[in-house]
């Protein structure tokens, strides 16, 4: 199921089962794990996008395999907080995969989370090469951890 927000989607979030991240590219789809304290993201894979049947499919065997309960998309709004084409395509792949997979999904702001997470690899001075091939899944990192935090915060609010 669909929910707009995490606050939303946290009573959908079974017990002690991780969650994963998304960040939704054009030619790629990063994707990071919690653990199943939903403490820590950590960058699992990139996933190259083919047709949405076979990107779906590894997203499925890749969420059954780990018993994720959850999915966190990285939802790309403009800087000034409106929506775009890019929203309305991760919003449409939400429906989409909402038909092949039963558990919560819901949607991340994720301004700058490629921006940080390319900082954050310069900074590790990761070459250029090795920097194409995990941005998409730091990126995913960065919007799930986002998330976990503001979990973490709502549990203790």
């Amino acid at each position: 199921m669909i929910h707009e927000t995490l606050d939303e989607a946290l009573p959908a979030l079974p017990p002690m089962r991780a969650i994963a991240g998304l960040d939704l590219g054009d030619k790629t789809i990063g994707v990071a794990v919690s653990d199943r304290l939903l403490s820590v993201a950590t960058p699992l894979e990139t996933i190259r996008r083919k047709k949405f049947t076979q990107d779906a499919a590894r997203l499925i065997e890749i969420l059954n395999g780990r018993e994720i309960g959850g999915v966190v998309l990285g939802l790309p709004r403009n800087m000034d907080g409106s929506e775009g084409a890019r929203c309305q395509s991760t919003r449409a792949f939400a429906r989409n995969f909402s038909r092949l997979w039963d558990g919560a999904i819901t949607f991340w702001d994720e301004r700058l989370s490629t921006v940080a997470a390319e900082r954050a690899l310069l900074e590790a001075d990761t070459s250029r090469m090795r920097r194409a091939e995990r941005i998409d899944n730091v990126a995913a990192s960065y919007i799930l951890q986002g998330a976990l935090d503001r979990i973490r915060h709502i549990r203790q609010g």
